[in-house]
């Protein structure tokens, strides 16, 4: 069968029991609901606020709306196939959501990088950072994180779609990829298995390297303060970072690295929920958890900061 005869795919969903698929929905609308609470909440504090009126909370800012946007490509859909026995998706509707997943994905990645430089310069330059990271440029990177995002999702969707498809159009998977996509062709992928890999390591470990530089950086400037509480405060704005990064870089990289040999079908389901899924619901309460800037402002408005905060 000829790509151009395909007209929809058919996800086969995380799992075919009735009751089982009544969970999924439960958990996962809830998942959605605190994913779109939590991001529109951080959203809408760092806008209102004038003390989080920093670069580093205009990056959060746009890491949040990422976030909303990430979650809405893939749950939705999975929600729907949770509760109607029809689970297709139209050739086009497939390909247009791994676009978005992609482009948001590599976006992503990028303005990870974007928000360790920030840091980097933030700890490393503190008299000059103000002037350095203005709005101009603050504006210039975030366009750069979104412009990358789009060229690597234009590729990658593009090179998958042009493969032609043969035999079952069913997909094991609950959302369009390239890894379950490829294993419905009807040729030898291990080629364009060998790109993905390579684009893999240019899209998620090149801006991982900016990280790890900058925060070697950053480290070597922290241990030398002679402040304690400089030291500890330095290194607070950085964890929650740093934590995001592990979260996201960890689980994307283990999907698209030899996809095909290395996990399970059940196994990478799950790494896929967790970058997809887990990940946007987690970021704001890591954010904000840990950031008492965050938490004050969030007790401004409304007491809303009950949400995240704690008390130790």
């Amino acid at each position: 069968m000829n790509s151009t005869q395909l007209t929809y795919f058919v996800f086969l969903g995380l799992s075919n029991r009735i009751e089982l698929q009544v969970l999924i929905f439960c958990v996962f609308l809830l998942v959605y609901i605190f994913t779109l609470t939590g991001n529109c909440l951080i959203v809408v504090v760092t806008l209102v606020d004038a003390s989080l009126e920093t670069p580093m909370y205009f990056f959060l800012r746009v890491l949040s709306i990422l976030d909303i946007s990430y979650s809405s490509v893939t749950i939705p859909k999975m929600l729907l196939n949770s509760l109607y026995k029809d689970k297709s998706i139209s050739y086009t509707g497939c390909a247009t959501q791994m676009y978005f997943l992609l482009f948001l994905g590599a976006t992503e990645c990028v303005l990870l990088a974007v928000m360790a430089y920030d840091r980097y310069i933030a700890i490393c330059n503190p008299l000059r950072y103000m002037v350095i990271m203005n709005k101009r440029v603050c504006l210039l990177l975030s366009l750069f994180s979104v412009m990358s995002g789009n060229v690597v999702s234009l590729v990658q969707t593009m090179w998958v779609f042009t493969l032609p498809f043969c035999g079952s159009n069913e997909i094991n998977y609950f959302f369009c990829d390239i890894p379950p996509l490829l294993e419905l062709s009807c040729i030898d992928t291990s080629m364009y298995e060998r790109q993905l890999m390579t684009a893999t390591i240019l899209v998620v470990f090149t801006p991982f390297i900016l990280i790890f530089v900058s925060y070697v950086l950053i480290i070597n400037s922290i241990l030398k303060m002679t402040s304690i509480d400089g030291r500890w405060k330095s290194f607070s704005t950085c964890s929650s970072h740093l934590l995001v990064v592990i979260l996201y870089y960890g689980t994307s990289s283990l999907i698209y690295i030899k996809p095909k040999y290395i996990f399970s079908e059940d196994t990478r389901k799950v790494v896929a929920l967790i970058y997809t899924t887990i990940t946007p619901l987690l970021n704001p309460a890591i954010y904000s958890i840990r950031n008492k800037e965050v938490q004050g402002a969030l007790r401004k408005y409304r007491g809303i900061g009950k949400i995240f905060s704690h008390k130790n």
